[in-house]
Order: C-alpha cells, then sequence, then structure tokens
C-alpha cells in the first residue's frame, strides 16, 4: 500500500520518495537534535522502503517517520532472536502535533514492518526528558525497557522502548 488516505483528520501518510529528502531533512533540523546526512536518508529509503514514510497537510510534508529492519535479540527481556522494526528518526513539525500524525506514523510504519519485513518487535530510543514522545510511544503499546546513559551527543540519556508487533 503506497497511500492512505486519512482524509477525517486532514492528513495523508504515503510512502517517501527522493523528491521528499529536502522538505524531510528540514523537518528533523526544526525538531531534533540528531540530524542526519541526504545520504543516510537515502540509504534507509533503498534498504527499506516500506517503513519510510511522510505525512502531508496543507499542501505540505509536515512529518516522518524512517525504520531499519534489523536481525538482533528480542528487545524486551527474551533472550530470542527477532526482527526488528527499529524507528531511526520521526518528527512532526510543532505546528502539526496533536493532530494524529506522529500516532499514525508509527501505527503505519510498524503495521509496514510486520506485513512487510516479517518483524515481530518494533522498539525505539527516546530522550528521557521527551515526556511527550514517552507518553505517545506508551499509548501505543511501547514499554520501558532499558535506559541508556549519555545515548545522545549532548549526553542525555535514552529510554529503549519496544513493542510486540502483533496488534499492528
Amino acid at each position: 500500500m503506497n497511500r492512505l488516505s486519512l482524509t477525517d483528520q486532514g492528513f495523508t501518510i504515503r510512502t517517501f520518495t527522493v523528491s521528499d529528502l529536502e522538505r524531510v531533512m528540514h523537518i528533523n533540523t526544526k525538531c531534533l537534535p540528531e540530524n542526519y546526512s541526504s545520504y543516510f536518508y537515502k540509504d534507509i529509503y533503498t534498504k527499506y522502503p516500506d517503513t519510510f514514510l511522510v505525512a502531508e497537510m496543507d499542501g505540505e510534508l509536515q512529518g516522518y517517520i524512517m525504520c531499519r529492519i534489523e536481525k538482533g535479540w528480542s528487545k524486551r527481556g527474551r533472550l530470542s532472536p527477532a526482527r526488528l522494526a527499529h524507528v531511526v528518526s520521526v518528527a512532526v513539525m510543532e505546528n502539526y502535533r496533536r493532530k494524529g500524525i506522529g500516532n499514525d506514523l508509527i501505527n503505519e510504519a510498524m503495521a509496514r514492518g510486520r506485513r512487510v519485513y516479517d518483524c515481530s518487535e518494533g522498539y525505539l530510543e527516546v530522550r528521557v526528558g521527551n515526556e511527550p514522545a514517552v507518553n505517545l510511544y506508551g499509548k501505543l503499546g511501547f514499554t520501558k525497557v532499558k535506559r541508556n546513559y549519555g545515548y545522545y551527543l549532548d549526553g542525555e540519556d535514552a529510554w529503549v522502548m519496544a513493542t510486540p508487533l502483533e496488534s499492528f
């Protein structure tokens, strides 16, 4: 599914295309202290296109999510191998937050991770001080599984949060 129209909320979610790159990088720079090179975005898109999504509203991209698919160990305290949908970055422009965009980007990316890439878990890192994001992820079924001390370049810790993907 390339296009998911959500007309009752007034935004559309679709798969990222290379022509979206400049706007996605702008959103990242405006919203997050962690920024990436154009090569990084293109590499993730090339390898995992189905979980790199954008949200359009008012004629412009207002949010995005990009995920990397990984093989590794379960993040939820089980010593078992797992295929993981790792949320590398998700951001929504400030004036467009609290409209369901972030919620739907995450839900759709996790559903595609399960359906397209056969992932059994999703996980992400989030700043411990980013309470709105931690609360959103909690509402979506993610639970805190580990604290990574000094994870971010500025020294802030990160919560690792994970969820099973059966319900997505």
